[in-house]
């Protein structure tokens, strides 16, 4: 199979043309193109006309010929299918156990159970319908339900943050999680648009076939049993404490997400070796989507191929810190994000259409163990502090605290709404965000957002800042052997985004396939 990069068409042509752009690079005629597929697609917006460009795999009648022409761009690839690995000889005593069913608990579970090795997944949060309604519930300012909320349930974190599905990794696997995500009801094209997004609106519904899947391979999903504490003897897994009653097991994937902070803490306890890493907080910045239209697409702007424009940006302040939009959510809503009572937690989302009025990114800072400790556990206690302080400056009844970015510029606290609304469900109060964070990374924001609106023009006149954005990633890394995979705590397989060793939808799942496949290689399946 040849893999053809750079193949572009014009944004006026229909995709049917591609065939005819795929031939004229390869210097064939339209009958020698056998079959073709799209394996990825860009947008080009730095031309007028505006240009697609497509990396195809092709089927030819007349390979050798083509590539003895050393053609630029082309080469030989081989389609190479995921298998699950051999299994191990060593028997399990029991059910191996997954905690979690976010991204990377979803595909640890559903490899073990694909395998026959009926995995029992643990879940704290609840399944996805009760879910939905308790989030609706507190995004219309009731109270937080510690089981039902964005961070915790069924499908994690990322069931309420727009199914984004981009990533920088060149693991083969990515593209392995793509083609499942497409299998439980996905759309395609996930598969090779170069920033792929599902929508909340469609991701549940893959979310509950994927569920749907692991229980007809025999695996098990409790919701509503959070795992309280771990039995160990001399160093080896036994058991888990699951809602007050032992589960004995002695193998467990440890798949809890960024925002299991009591489990993080129970495991450091037991002496798991941990260790603090940096991550990034700030804040979630909004503009009005057709700014961010007119300033990528120019006159193209609302063309029915294009859809909402999205934006990444990046510069290093001159204190040294790194200022970096991330998750960034065209026509979507600044959501109600937090774990607990007494914090405010910002996320952003959009559905499927990416139609509503503001586009949002988080806007974030570098932070590092020198800023909050070298302590493993004094990361965490960063974003609580962060967070408990954006509730009070909120008002202390859920509201988020709020200033648009050219009074953050200027110093003074906003006082009055202005051309940009906040999308916050449950409200805002306008304020000075500067008593938020300390100098070093108000300077670094404030740096960032000029640094910012040379790129995208009214960056810094027509936003608004809403806080606090504090779990973009875990604050901590549960250190594993490189080889099994497993903790200095034997039988636990620290996985996915809260170990440390992920940073989104796609990652987190590959990880878990990684951890699934280092279990299987070792064990084969209890009776």
């Amino acid at each position: 199979m040849l893999r053809v990069s750079q193949v572009k068409q014009s944004i006026e042509e229909p995709i049917e043309q591609l065939p005819k752009h795929i031939c004229k690079k390869l210097r064939i005629r339209e009958r020698d193109l056998i079959r073709f597929s799209i394996y990825r697609e860009s947008i080009d917006a730095r031309r007028r006309p505006i240009q697609f460009s497509y990396v195809v795999d092709c089927e030819v009648a007349c390979e050798k010929q083509i590539l003895r022409k050393k053609l630029a761009d082309v080469h030989l690839v081989e389609d190479v299918a995921f298998s699950l690995p051999q299994k191990g000889e060593t028997k399990l005593q029991h059910r191996p156990v997954v905690i979690g069913f976010g991204p990377g608990g979803m595909f640890a579970a559903l490899l073990l159970a694909r395998a026959g090795y009926r995995p029992i997944v643990l879940e704290r949060g609840q399944s996805l319908d009760p879910r939905i309604e308790s989030v609706r519930r507190y995004w219309q300012g009731g109270p937080l339900d510690p089981k039902g909320n964005v961070q915790f349930g069924e499908g994690g974190a990322g069931t309420f943050s727009d199914g984004k599905l981009t990533t920088r990794s060149k693991d083969p696997r990515c593209h392995q999680v793509l083609k499942e995500l497409v299998h439980f009801g996905a759309p395609k094209e996930i598969i090779y648009q170069a920033h792929p997004h599902i929508g909340t609106d469609i991701l549940v519904d893959v979310v509950r076939a994927l569920r749907e899947e692991v229980i007809r391979y025999g695996g098990e999903i409790h919701f509503e049993s959070t795992v309280e504490d771990f039995c160990l003897e001399e160093g080896k897994l036994k058991g888990l404490i699951v809602n007050g009653k032992r589960i004995d097991c002695e193998q467990a994937i440890l798949a809890i997400g960024h925002s299991a902070r009591d489990t993080m803490e129970c495991l450091y306890g037991h002496s798991m070796e941990m260790q603090a890493k940096a991550f990034a907080v700030g804040v979630r910045v909004e503009h009005p989507q057709t700014l961010i239209d007119e300033q990528m697409y120019g006159a193209y702007a609302g063309h029915p191929r294009l859809g909402a424009a999205s934006y990444r940006l990046t510069c290093r302040a001159d204190n040294g810190r790194g200022v970096y939009t991330f998750c960034m959510c065209p026509g979507g809503v600044v959501v109600p994000a937090a774990s607990k009572e007494g914090e405010v937690v910002v996320n952003g989302m959009s559905e499927h259409a990416r139609d509503q009025i503001n586009a949002n990114s988080a806007l974030l800072v570098q932070v590092t163990p020198k800023d909050f400790g070298e302590h493993p556990l004094d990361g965490i206690h960063y974003q609580q502090t962060l967070e408990q302080k954006a509730y009070e400056l909120g008002g202390r009844n859920g509201c988020a605290p709020a200033q648009y970015t050219k009074d953050f510029l200027a110093g003074r606290a906003s006082a009055t709404f202005q051309e940009v609304l906040p999308s916050y469900a449950r409200g805002v109060h306008l304020c000075d965000l500067h008593a938020l964070f300390d100098a070093e990374i108000n300077a670094a924001l404030a740096q960032g957002i000029r640094q910012f609106d040379k790129q995208i023009h009214g960056f810094a006149k027509l936003g608004i800042l809403t806080g606090v954005e504090s779990r973009s990633s875990a604050p901590l890394r549960m250190l594993r052997d490189p080889q099994n995979l497993q903790s200095n705590l034997q039988g636990i397989y620290p996985c996915g985004e809260g170990a440390g060793y992920a940073g989104g939808i796609v990652t987190s799942a590959v990880d878990g396939i990684r951890c699934a496949c280092a279990l299987i290689e070792q064990f084969a399946p209890c009776d």
